[in-house]
Parts: C-alpha cells; structure tokens; sequence
C-alpha cells in the first residue's frame, strides 16, 4: 500500500486558497484564508467546501476593543474555545435568559443556531478558534477584506453598511440594531 502525500492548502496560485474539496491537507501556523472585519482578524482553516457543508473551522485574534454587534443566525452552530487571552462571550437564550461569562485561555463556549449573541475581546489581545456550521466560516472575509497580513489591523476596518448588509444576507446573518447584551 502506498501513501501519497498532499500539498499544502496555500500552495496554489492564491495565499487564500483552501482545497476546496474533502482532501486532506496541511496548514502551517498563520497560514489559511485570512481576513481583516473590525479590528479583528480571522483566518479560516477548514471551510464548508472541504467538509461537505458541515461545518467550518476559523481563528479570531484581536485586541482589546469593543463589542461585537448583537447578532444572530438561524441555522448555524458556533463555539469559542479561547486559544489565549479573555473573550466576554453573551447569549440570550430562546425565553430571553441572558448567559454572560468571560471565558479565559482553555474555556470553551457554544452558542446554539437562532440565539442572539455577542462577545468582546476583555484582555489586553486574545484568540480563539471557532467552529461553526459549515460555510459560515467565510462571512469575515465577505463582511471585511480579505488580507496577507498576519495580524489584526492597526486601524480597524469597518465595512461600508452595504457591504456587511450584503455579507449578513448572504450569510443568513442576522444583526440586532439597538439591541445590547453587554454592559
């Protein structure tokens, strides 16, 4: 029985590319598709596409900052493991429960389909991975810009209100204006 090895993911024509397809593949530290949204920057690993819609897998890392605006999606599934640092995550719950904990290095977190939330970068910078349902994964880059850098932008970008409208519809992202679960 032979073994054939597969190329890294990035090592296409693109330094965004994934396979694209169930294959198995490698990723070195940093590498993915990367994306600024905010002050924040998330790098996809594993997409929709590799695991056949079901789910995606992605890093966030920022610094401290502001609060994610409330948000909510129907049909997807989203934890946060916190890779380093302290992220305030909040739910609110199908009868209106508010869940507010600040998960450090090690926590874990799930925020199930249809529930509003938010969270907020409390340390001085943190990162997480995230899993969602599968094809979620690439709203950042569709909401923000996709990106070569390694780091989270020095000014933050924010999305013009047609471009994130245009990213949470086709997303089936859900943003709850005036609605605040933090403090």
């Amino acid at each position: 029985m032979t073994l054939e090895f597969t190329q890294r993911a990035t090592g296409g024509d693109s330094p965004f590319a994934l396979p694209g397809s169930p294959v198995p593949y490698f990723l070195e530290a940093g590498e993915g598709e990367r994306a600024h949204l905010f002050d924040q920057l998330f790098t996809v690993l594993l997409s929709g596409d590799e695991t056949e819609g079901q789910f995606g897998v992605f890093t966030m890392e920022a610094p401290r900052g502001e609060a994610i605006p409330v948000h909510s999606h129907a049909d997807v599934h989203e934890i946060f493991y916190v890779l380093d640092g302290k992220v305030r995550v909040i739910i609110e719950d199908l009868d209106g429960t508010r869940h507010d904990k600040v998960l450090a290095t090690g926590d874990f977190g799930y925020v199930p389909a249809g529930r509003k939330h938010s969270f907020r970068v409390e340390s001085h910078r943190a990162r997480t991975l995230g899993v969602n349902t599968g094809g979620f994964e690439r709203f950042f880059a569709a909401a923000g810009e996709r990106t070569e850098a390694r780091m989270p932008p020095v000014v933050p970008l924010i999305p013009s209100r047609e471009q994130l409208g245009a990213a949470a519809q086709e997303f089936r992202n859900e943003f709850h204006h005036g609605v605040h679960l933090h403090d």
